[in-house]
């Protein structure tokens, strides 16, 4: 064996390596065991310790999922209220162009053209009886009548 590895050693180049090892080589040879009739006697002290660490890993895991979840959900809502705020400003936009076209719609002159336009005219003096007329007694019970309505003839 000496004289293989001899024959090797002089095969690669003329460095020389130093050793790994020194002295005698060791050898190790392998021995089955057999751990079968082997029975583990349980610590009741290390079993509390890892009873009270898996309590504590629990509370620390459920407090870091509240606090996960509450972010998210601060995250989810200010996503929330930027969308309603952007809807509330379009719909206000959307209120007063309504508006603008209510007031459009609603000015006596636009109103006095197309009633021109329909053949309708003015009313003349006497036409228009005004429905407001003086209660006689405010503070009494009033009976109704049929007295006080205006009433527009055509001719």
């Amino acid at each position: 064996m000496a004289t293989a590895a001899v024959a090797m050693h002089s095969a690669t180049p003329t460095r020389r390596r130093k050793p790994c090892w020194a002295g005698t080589p060791e050898i190790y040879f392998a021995k089955p065991i057999d751990n079968s009739r082997l029975v583990k006697v349980e610590d009741p002290r290390r079993s509390r310790e890892m009873k009270q660490f898996a309590i504590a890993l629990g509370c620390l895991f459920v407090l870091v999922m509240t606090y996960t979840w509450q972010h998210f959900k601060a995250i989810e809502y200010g996503y929330q209220v930027e969308r309603l705020k952007f809807q509330r400003d379009g719909l206000g936009e959307e209120n007063r162009a309504l508006k603008l076209e209510e007031a459009s719609l609603r000015s006596p002159g636009r109103i006095d053209t197309i009633a021109r336009q329909m053949g309708m005219q003015p009313p003349q003096a006497g036409q228009v009886i005004p429905m407001d007329s003086a209660l006689p007694d405010a503070g009494g019970p009033v009976m109704a009548r049929a007295v006080g309505f205006s009433v527009v003839s055509v001719p």
